[in-house]
């Protein structure tokens, strides 16, 4: 047990209110939290921040080194790796001491002078919030299309620039995705409205520059449970409008000469059917899990002959291996596969006289295909790192089988070497047999005595994977002791679409019990104790976390809950809270009794007991279009009331922003420097 804390945490008053389902009925004392404008809501956030700073006021000056300590890795003065498209090439740069990105262009050779495109710093000036998205360039290069969000809540105002001027166009349209496309003629923009309530995509507009007429809606997704988007395909030809759900696509066609022409449906939507499309010399090249194919296989029809049985098999489903993504290029089609967890990058000439693989030689490595927007190229743009390597772009020539490192992450400050740091991967035994696999990071020279501080992560939803990737700022625990484990539990897509199958719906606690039985593992095999182990999570993964201290409490010292999604059953109940209606297919709908009961069964508000819970920082953004603040609200305010130890428990609200957090890249590193200053004082280190 921890000391009493020193000042009186806030006690939210409580409302009963009942909510019936099924003849069941809950009582929620903390349902009055979900109005933004009440006074007393703002109040109760704010005592809670107020709270934690109190609480850790004596970890301050740490969390101020640790920041600092961060920032010292990273190279301020940064710039991507230059990628050319229709005639420029195209870069993105960091200055020292300024937190937002300048998009910069130079004509046809690198040697040539640099044209500002947006210089993020000057525009984000007087914000709390700043954000800029979907940079689409008109296909005479003389005009950008672009979104801002200044709130955070992912409701983007899109504007158009002229980059001969640099005046701003008196367009702009509000509540929009951010992302734009233009048609051929340079003059009419494809774009994509939200649903002002719950904040879905759902409907596509023709907008023309400069004209008074009024924008023209195109498509509207009636479907509830689906979003919209709308692109331009690789070869430029298409217009393509994408319908998504979790289960099911739809595209529809367009010539990107004929702006004005009738979109025509690709293959018309049937549940469960997936299928994603790339155009190339005539034909398109679908990537599907037809005929159940549920690691996916590639297919293609003519253009004008797209009809569901008139798909040719082009790489044939297998039970091992996962088809991922695809990259088309005029002589060459490269494939992104993952295999037993790993990621292969296969590639393929289009006459078949080559057909390999790129090699790579561990297990606890990250690889995938980058920025190739030019088509008739031998160079193929990939990254790599690893848990103890650096991220490296790499450009591969597909003919000689010659690579060339155009960058390297740079870690300043001295005193990193990656001989320093041991990798592994390491597998627990669930209770049904089935292996789950994790990536494990450490220092060199570490003893496996029980007495090692671990923190250990997860996602776990929507078949996203977490790949073992390098981190600078990951280094500030593991170089203080820490090792640092992601695991790969059942609902991401590690070992293929039946691991992300057999971890969500009827089987989503296959989720939880896999991150427990981890966490057993760890504790038998003496990497740490549950005196010393921590646990990580955010929005999903916060429900993850949310789940795991009701099934085993005791295992933990201390939980982070980013934005955690953990009142599952009143947010699906309610359809005008953004997301819920998509979401249906990945937690099911409580509508339906048989889901009610199940979700009730793990929801972690709704299975909060009299019990001791380990240490824990909740975190929350007011304008949250994710999980809503007052998710992650009201779960600590009913663990405060029914917790029955004296552990640290704080709600971090960020008043200013939504689901990722602060904007600025500096602020973001201080938000990571306070989670990692309230593990490292439960471990007693300072320093």
């Amino acid at each position: 047990m921890k000391a009493t804390p020193k000042i009186k945490a806030p006690i939210a008053k409580k409302i009963p209110h009942e909510l019936e389902k099924h003849g069941d009925v809950r009582i929620d004392n903390y349902f009055w939290m979900k109005d933004r404008e009440h006074p007393e809501v703002i109040n109760y956030l704010k005592e809670e921040n107020a709270y934690y700073e109190i609480e850790t006021t004596h970890t301050k000056a740490f969390q101020k080194s640790l920041f600092e300590e961060m920032k010292a890795r990273i190279k301020e003065d940064d710039s991507s790796v230059p990628y050319k498209y229709n005639g420029y090439w195209y870069m993105t740069r960091f200055e020292k001491d300024k937190d937002y990105p300048i998009y910069t262009r130079k004509k046809e050779s690198l040697d040539n002078p640099e044209e500002l495109l947006f210089d993020c710093n000057q525009m984000a000036e007087g914000q709390n919030y700043f954000k800029l998205v979907g940079i689409s360039i008109s296909p005479d290069n003389k005009k950008v299309s672009y979104g801002i969000d200044t709130t955070g809540r992912r409701q983007y105002t899109i504007k158009i620039k002229d980059l001969k001027t640099g005046v701003v166009h008196n367009d702009h349209i509000e509540n929009t995705t951010g992302s734009s496309t233009w048609a051929n003629d340079n003059k009419t923009l494809f774009y994509t409205k939200k649903d002002p309530i719950t904040l879905r995509a759902y409907q596509i507009f023709r907008h023309e520059l400069g004209s008074n007429k009024e924008d023209v809606l195109i498509f509207q997704e009636g479907d509830e449970t689906f979003g919209t988007t709308i692109y331009k395909s690789k070869s430029r030809k298409y217009i393509i409008i994408a319908c998504y759900s979790t289960l099911t696509n739809e595209y529809h066609i367009l010539n990107a000469d004929q702006p004005e022409g009738k979109f025509e449906v690709f293959q018309p939507r049937i549940r469960g059917l997936e299928y994603s499309i790339s155009h190339y010399n005539g034909f398109f090249y679908i990537l599907t899990n037809k005929d159940k194919a549920t690691n996916f296989k590639l297919m293609k029809c003519t253009e004008n002959d797209r009809a569901i049985d008139k798909w040719e098999e082009v790489i044939p489903h297998r039970e091992e291996v996962l088809i991922e993504n695809i990259d088309i290029f005029k002589n060459y089609l490269v494939i992104s596969e993952r295999n037993n967890g790993l990621n292969k990058i296969r590639i393929m000439r289009w006459d078949g006289k080559q057909d390999y693989y790129l090699p790579f030689d561990n297990e606890t490595y990250t690889a995938y295909t980058t920025t190739n927007v030019e088509f008739d190229t031998e160079y193929l743009r990939y990254a790599y790192n690893a848990l103890t390597t650096p991220a490296s772009v790499i450009e591969f020539n597909m003919k000689t089988k010659t690579k060339t490192i155009l960058k390297e992450q740079e870690v300043l400050g001295g005193k990193f070497n990656k001989d320093n740091y041991i990798s592994e991967r390491i597998w627990a035994t669930a209770n049904d047999g089935t292996k789950i696999p994790m990536s494990v990071v450490y220092k060199k020279g570490l003893k496996l005595d029980g007495k090692n501080p671990l923190l250990q992560y997860a996602y776990g939803s929507y078949g996203s994977t977490v790949d073992p990737y390098f981190s600078t700022i990951r280094l500030s625990l593991i170089d203080r002791g820490f090792i640092y484990v992601i695991t790969h539990v059942r609902g991401g897509e590690y070992l293929g679409r039946q691991w992300y199958e057999d971890g969500k719906l009827l089987k989503k606690k296959n989720t939880f019990t896999d991150f427990v039985t981890c966490s057993i593992h760890l504790i038998k095999k003496k990497y740490t104790s549950s005196q010393h182990l921590y646990a990580m999570g955010g929005s999903a993964g916060g429900l993850l976390m949310g789940a795991i201290i009701n099934i085993a409490p005791e295992l933990y010292n201390g939980i982070v809950a980013a934005v955690p999604f953990v009142d599952v059953i009143t947010t699906m109940l309610d359809d005008s809270i953004p997301l819920t209606t998509g979401e249906y297919d990945e937690w099911g709908n409580p509508n339906d009794k048989l889901y009610y009961e199940y979700m009730k069964s793990y929801s972690p508000y709704d299975n909060i007991e009299a019990n001791d819970y380990p240490n824990m920082l909740v975190t929350a953004g007011l304008n949250d279009s994710q999980v809503q603040y007052w998710e992650p609200a009201k779960w600590v305010a009913k663990l405060r009331d029914m917790k029955t130890d004296n552990n640290k428990l704080f709600l971090k609200t960020n008043m200013d922003a939504g689901h990722g957090g602060a904007s600025g890249r500096f602020e973001s590193i201080k938000e990571d420097a306070e989670e990692f200053a309230f593990l490292l004082d439960l471990e007693g280190i300072s320093s």
